[in-house]
């Protein structure tokens, strides 16, 4: 299996990290964070003048093409700059989903372009995520009802507010009522389009935790340069040392379980939900183990709102819940390790 990127992967990788180094610097999302809406409409429309939004949007609906293999990249680079999820919920998880639909249908024609402009803002909702992420300022959410699944518009929901530790998270707790006219897809096709939904969001959550660690390390690594202790940096005692190594072995062994996912997710590989749950689990316990050690070298400073390393941290906390616990990926891969059948198809859970 090959997993070299191709050369415009990349490079669309380093043009998006050298946009958000200066856009999104911790100061800047600070400012935005402590507003009331805690969103940039300014910055949102310059990520998608970067093409961001336009990634996986078919070309034929004005977009680029790019599968999941390509979300792998990004969504580090969402992580790593502490960019909300919602951005990734639209381009990349809501976008998959409206692709999947027939060719001639009123939603895919609608929003597709609309996503890959970047003037359209959507919220999903799915069985396994309690609260809406920015819900309260989505233009438009697809909501499941039973194995259905729906397209409504904000003017048809309730959203009740929901605090988060993250910041940078706007969460909300929607009521709504179904009927025949936002009706997306019904019976079987509602429950291959959730479970599609639930491998990207997962995907998704996975790649912004790996991005998040990788943060983490660098200021970590940053911060034991500078501070120094009977007059020499504390990065140069050994114990320190073993902690950052631990912190960089763990994000590399995650890398290439991640990559395995999307490479199954863009394949359509029957057993592409396993590979996601190992991936979430893999890149999970990287920024766990990154923010552990990171508030270990920072001390009780690390916690202040002042040092950006605890940005980084409550964001990898808020996430680990999202799109599944860690019980649910688990249950996932240890069903495909214990079953005499292992074509486990997309949404398969050991409860099955």
């Amino acid at each position: 299996m090959d997993f070299t990127f191709t050369d415009d992967q990349l490079s669309f990788r380093e043009a998006i990290s050298r946009f958000l180094m200066t856009e999104a610097a911790p100061e800047m999302l600070r400012e935005i964070w402590e507003t009331d809406a805690g969103r940039s409409p300014d910055l949102r429309n310059r990520i998608a003048a970067q093409g961001l939004t336009a990634l996986s949007v078919p070309e034929a609906e004005g977009g680029l093409g790019m599968d999941d293999v390509a979300w792998a990249l990004m969504t580090q680079e969402l992580g790593y700059y502490g960019i909300p999820d919602s951005l990734a919920d639209t381009a990349y998880v809501a976008t998959g989903l409206l692709a999947s639909l027939d060719p001639g249908h009123p939603a895919r024609a609608e929003l597709l372009p609309r996503i890959a402009e970047g003037s359209v803002r959507l919220a999903i909702s799915h069985g396994i995520n309690p609260l809406v992420s920015d819900a309260q300022l989505a233009e438009v959410l697809i909501l499941p009802a039973g194995d259905d699944l729906h397209l409504v518009p904000r003017a048809a929901v309730d959203v009740q507010a929901n605090a988060s530790i993250d910041a940078s998270r706007r969460l909300g707790q929607v009521s709504w009522n179904p009927t025949p006219q936002t009706l997306l897809a019904a019976g079987e096709q509602g429950r291959r389009l959730q479970a599609q939904m639930l491998d990207r969001g997962a995907l998704s959550v996975a790649g912004q935790l790996l991005g998040l660690a990788q943060r983490m390390l660098d200021l970590s690594v940053d911060y034991v340069a500078q501070r120094k202790q009977f007059g020499r940096p504390i990065g140069s005692f050994q114990a320190v040392k073993h902690h950052l190594a631990d912190v960089a072995r763990q994000i590399e062994q995650a890398k290439p379980v991640l990559y395995r996912a999307a490479h199954g997710l863009a394949q359509g590989e029957a057993s592409a939900s396993v590979w996601v749950s190992q991936a979430r689990l893999a890149c999970c316990e990287a920024s766990w183990l990154a923010a552990r050690q990171g508030i270990q070298i920072h001390g009780a400073m690390g916690y202040t709102w002042e040092v950006d390393l605890q940005m980084f941290m409550k964001r990898a906390w808020a996430l680990d819940a999202s799109w599944g616990e860690r019980g649910f990926h688990k249950s996932r891969v240890g069903a495909y390790l214990f079953a005499d059948n292992t074509r486990l198809g997309p949404g398969h859970t050991f409860e099955e």
